[in-house]
């Protein structure tokens, strides 16, 4: 499903350990890694919770008694695809995704998380990282997107007021923007 704008309603997962570090997950086959994610169906659309768990449990094995939902962004958050990867000949045309991120804390133990159930699996590999590791290591046409998520969910895991990110990683964000 692709709106009227050429983009694909989705979910992003930001699962958090007791420790404050987060779920980090290798694409299968790739060198590069991301967060949990996946489209949204037109059914789910009214409730992207709903995309959110179906996701969840495809991607990493995880069930809703496994997680705490702490939070979710306001709104879409947009990205844009590369040129070289928007497939043209698709009618209509994607031209990058829109996403709602979730913030959960694992409930469950590390054991439950499986990224063999699916019949097409996403990821091979996972491991726990700083909260903002990721703004580093994502591609780049994602790091805005992970920038402005980390941001606004950010409070709702550092209560301390721990959670601005490193003047780095400050610097990465305006360097993609230019």
């Amino acid at each position: 499903m692709i709106d009227s704008e050429g983009y694909r309603p989705n979910v992003g997962i930001i699962l958090c350990n007791a420790d404050k570090r987060v779920f980090w997950a290798k694409r299968i086959g790739q060198r590069s890694w991301q967060f949990p994610q996946g489209g949204i169906r037109e059914d789910e659309l009214s409730l992207p919770e709903l995309a959110m768990f179906r996701e969840l449990a495809e991607e990493i094995g995880l069930q809703p008694q496994h997680v705490a939902i702490l939070g979710r962004t306001e709104g879409w958050l947009h990205y844009r695809l590369p040129r070289r990867l928007i497939r043209r000949s698709s009618k209509p045309t994607c031209i990058g995704q829109k996403q709602v991120w979730f913030l959960l804390r694992l409930l469950g133990n590390e054991r439950d998380v499986r990224l063999d159930l699916s019949e097409r699996p996403e990821f091979d590999h996972w491991r726990w990282v700083d909260y903002w590791y990721p703004l580093k290591a994502v591609v780049p046409f994602k790091r805005q997107v992970y920038f402005r998520a980390l941001q606004e969910l950010a409070p709702l895991l550092f209560s301390d007021g721990k959670y601005i990110p490193p003047i780095s990683l400050i610097r990465v964000r305006r360097s993609h923007r230019r």
